[in-house]
């Protein structure tokens, strides 16, 4: 069985109410219409904010960035070569 843990809530008379009639009109109680909606809700953000959405342009630029030939800049082909000259044991 998994673990369980407690979650309290308090909410004013008519946020009870609307709750209480959609559990109603979903058959349920009002905990597990509140743990349904709160889940849903949880997973459709957690959902969205790991996308990473770009342009067409965007994925254009990127796509040929990905496809071109990597040209390191002066300050990383300077590490290289620094790291080229280090002796390793």
């Amino acid at each position: 069985m998994p673990a369980v843990a407690r979650f309290d809530l308090k909410m004013d008379a008519e946020e009870k109410d609307i709750v209480s009639r959609a559990a109603a009109l979903m058959g349920t109680t009002m905990a597990a219409f509140v743990r349904m909606a709160a889940k849903e809700k949880a997973r459709e953000l957690l959902d969205r904010e790991s996308r990473i959405t770009m342009t067409a342009q965007d994925f254009h630029e990127l796509t040929m960035a990905l496809k071109g030939e990597f040209i390191p800049n002066t300050a990383l082909q300077n590490a290289i070569n620094a790291a080229r000259e280090v002796k390793r044991a």
